[in-house]
């Protein structure tokens, strides 16, 4: 992949909004030179999507719960963790997993409209999972920063949407 490439990716991924006219001024190129850039990364699946950071706290009526959950699990033989992930990452209740290191296998991440039915999800999809073997579940209580925005830092619109390098 070219310098390039890895530059507009990094723009891409801090503003997805961003426009070709922008985006051509900051890398010393042509606005069609993005535009088939961009084309391409998305060919390539280096650009998988693109979507809005939302601060569910401020929505007026919005009641949703969100969790972590701490999952260990028995391998499968020659497919190791991919066949258990893959099975867990279909639920829709499901937002994100990940593989970790440490005491235990995949952090799972999860929402839904109560506390109760994050809790069902938990005992009666994924604890009942032949591999799995057990669960911790961590739910969220207030975000602060995600995907390098910080929340909630006053009224100042600069400090709301800042992004940390």
């Amino acid at each position: 992949m070219e310098q390039k490439e890895i530059e507009l990716l990094k723009l891409l991924e801090k503003n997805g909004r961003m426009d070709n006219d922008t985006i051509s001024k900051m890398l010393d190129v042509a606005p069609v030179e993005v535009e088939e850039m961009i084309k391409k990364l998305e060919k390539e699946h280096a650009i998988l999507g693109y979507s809005t950071l939302v601060d569910w706290s401020t929505v007026y009526e919005y009641e949703g719960v969100a969790a972590l959950i701490d999952v260990k699990v028995t391998p499968v033989r020659g497919v190791g963790f991919d066949k258990i992930a893959s099975r867990i990452y279909r639920f829709p209740e499901v937002k994100a997993v990940y593989l970790m290191s440490g005491s235990y296998d995949l952090s799972v991440s999860v929402e839904g409209k109560t506390m109760m039915e994050v809790s069902r999800f938990v005992s009666d999809k994924l604890s009942t999972l032949d591999t799995v073997l057990s669960t911790t579940t961590h739910f969220i209580l207030k975000k602060y920063k995600h995907d390098g925005i910080i929340f909630d830092e006053g009224d100042d619109d600069d400090k709301r949407i800042m992004v940390t390098p």
